[in-house]
């Protein structure tokens, strides 16, 4: 089963052609990502929020992608500030804490938490299929395109055939140990994954060809024109005027 919590709704977010909402977050992402000005992060990642709370998503499910955001900026609270060397700004004890390494810190947490929360609202709110749809009419190379489609649907094959071999282990009365019959078991485990994922490979292969796929995936979803589409461009396009102002100036 595709894992998909945040595909499907009825707010107006999913009423946005997809097109303007992978370019939108595509344009964001990138020019955030070159940002230095703390007034600009600053009102990018309150768009940014902005945007994630008013798409009207599950929060227990953005909740858990921002998690993992949450534990990567804490490591780099933890390091920058002590070895990004520079203008002294305070000492605990026989640890510094150096100016540059906070305001970097704060760059990296601004500009990480404002792309994810614009990739979270924007792209993550679509199937994976109207996904690939959508970057092969933007001109993406088909190749990249379906490398896309294929990773992501059969990561979680992959994942399903690991905990049917992990409960047929335990069934079997296997107990992790540090020892070397668990550290062999697991090495036996990491084999017969890449057996049984060339095997479930070769069989979808034959699959395709004998429904007689020719190279191209077809679907059947449309992007109907909706006068949603004009306010968020208009909304967004002012949002992107006023961040480039902002960093100007700075």
């Amino acid at each position: 089963m595709i894992a998909e919590p945040l595909a499907h709704g009825d707010t107006f977010i999913y009423r946005i052609d997809p097109r303007l909402r992978v370019i939108a977050a595509a344009v964001f992402s990138c020019t955030v990502a070159v940002f230095e000005s703390f007034t600009a992060l600053s009102l990018a990642c309150a768009a940014a929020l902005a945007l994630l709370l008013v798409a009207g998503l599950d929060r227990k499910a953005v909740g858990r992608r921002l998690m993992v955001v949450f534990g990567f900026l804490a490591l780099l609270w933890l390091l920058l500030p002590l070895t990004y060397e520079g203008a002294l700004m305070a000492r605990m004890g026989p640890i510094p804490l150096y100016r540059e390494g906070v305001a970097l810190a704060g760059r990296i947490t601004l500009k990480s938490l404002a792309i994810i929360a614009v990739f979270t609202a924007l792209a993550a709110t679509m199937p994976i299929g109207t996904l690939g749809q959508t970057l092969g009419r933007l001109r993406v190379p088909d190749k990249l395109v379906y490398l896309l489609l294929m990773c992501y649907r059969y990561i979680f094959v992959i994942e399903q055939e690991y905990q049917r071999l992990m409960t047929a282990m335990k069934i079997r009365g296997f107990r992790p140990r540090t020892r070397l019959h668990t550290y062999r078991s697991y090495a036996y485990l990491v084999g017969m994954l890449f057996v049984r994922a060339a095997a479930r490979a070769d069989r979808v292969h034959q699959a395709m060809r004998c429904r007689g796929f020719n190279g191209r995936f077809h679907s059947l979803a449309t992007f109907p024109a909706h006068p949603v589409n004009r306010w968020f461009a208009l909304v967004a396009a002012s949002v992107m005027i006023a961040l480039l102002g902002l960093e100007w100036r700075g």
